[in-house]
């Protein structure tokens, strides 16, 4: 007589292969899968810890740290001179913008602070408001604060703007002009009317062949000549023009790209329930178009945040130029001025591009998420 065992439940589970799974498992699967793959790896971490350790010598552990003058970091073997960037660091904030009236760009910006978090957070609603706010009410409160000449504000020429206030005036607005302008023309592009398309195709290869450098000189210097006579624009706002419009076109080939990517069945099937085609571009197409686009559209945005750096070239000192114009003060005249000063715009530059990448992540994957459902 034979007897036989049947399971009437679930074998209990039992955890993985050790080195399969967690740190250790990750590790083996991408650093250590072969041996070719572990010797890049051991030579890698050799690089990078040598680049670690040159850094943390340099900036902090030979760095000196409190001084008035050259005379504190002017010795040898010295690291960075943090004293100097201490100084020059509200400089670098505000430009030549006075010391008494710099509350207001600090009000300025905490007001857009505070309007752009909510908006920046899917779990908070009113985005509509917030929208409207950002878009149309806060440009005029902040101009009105940083320019002044209404309700009591000493006036402020944008002559005496720079360091970070400027780089982030130009960056924001640019973005702000050069994403909706981008779309217009990627939209214009594929257009069936002839005219428009033309039109929109000589615009985006005209900005496209030219250097952003001659659109900045172009914008500064012809802009004038070709207007009428008594009409000067402002030099600061002709080179924000100038770097819209410039990125505006690369804008409308990223967007392009992602509109090529939606099937063509998504138009056929919303014309199918009814929709026009205006309908289907504003409501199918183009939100899957922007998604898609997400990657290139925020590698634009971080060019154009670095491209601000170029606008010193019509003296207008953003924040590079200002601290290149702190470089020239003599009375910090040592020879690792010249490396703190560019290690410290380097990380700011890097702290503003991280952010925007780790946030477009964010909403890639947000985004994808709510596909899925």
């Amino acid at each position: 007589m034979s007897i036989s065992y049947v399971r009437d439940r679930d074998a209990p589970l039992r955890p993985p292969p050790a080195g399969t799974a967690g740190p250790i498992g990750w590790l083996r699967e991408n650093l250590f899968s072969s041996p070719g793959n572990s010797l890049l790896t051991a030579i890698l971490a050799v690089a990078l810890g040598y680049l670690a350790w040159t850094i943390l010598d340099w900036a902090i552990l030979r760095a000196v740290w409190t001084g008035v003058d050259r005379e504190a970091c002017a010795i040898a073997n010295a690291g960075a001179c943090w004293p100097f960037a201490a100084e020059k660091f509200p400089q670098w904030l505000f430009g030549f913008y006075p010391i008494a009236e710099r509350w207001r760009p600090m009000l300025a910006f905490l007001i857009g602070a505070a309007a752009l978090v909510p908006m920046l957070m899917p779990w908070v609603g009113g985005k509509t408001l917030n929208a409207l706010f950002l878009l149309f009410i806060y440009p005029v409160i902040a101009f009105e604060l940083l320019a002044g000449g209404l309700l009591g504000l000493t006036p402020v020429e944008t002559s005496n703007w720079g360091g970070l206030m400027v780089t982030l005036v130009v960056a924001v607005t640019g973005i702000v002009f050069s994403l909706p302008l981008g779309i217009l023309l990627a939209l214009g592009r594929r257009s069936e009317l002839p005219v428009i398309r033309a039109a929109s195709i000589a615009f985006i290869e005209l900005w496209r062949g030219v250097p952003l450098v001659t659109v900045l000189f172009m914008a500064s210097v012809m802009l004038p000549l070709i207007l009428p006579g008594g009409v000067t624009p402002d030099k600061l706002l002709r080179a924000i023009a100038g770097l819209s419009l410039f990125a505006s076109a690369y804008m409308a080939e990223a967007v392009r790209g992602g509109l090529q990517a939606v099937g063509k069945g998504q138009t056929e099937a919303g014309l199918a329930l009814g929709l026009s085609r205006g309908q289907v571009t504003r409501k199918i197409v183009l939100p899957q178009a922007l998604r898609i686009s997400i990657p290139n559209i925020v590698g634009i945005f971080i060019g154009l945040f670095k491209d601000t750096t170029l606008v010193l070239v019509v003296s207008i000192y953003d924040f590079l130029g200002i601290v290149n114009a702190g470089m020239q003060d003599a009375k910090w005249a040592a020879p690792q001025t010249a490396n703190t000063g560019y290690f410290a715009a380097a990380i700011v530059y890097f702290v503003f591009c991280f952010a925007m990448s780790r946030y477009a992540l964010f909403t890639e994957r947000r985004l994808a998420q709510a596909g899925r459902r």
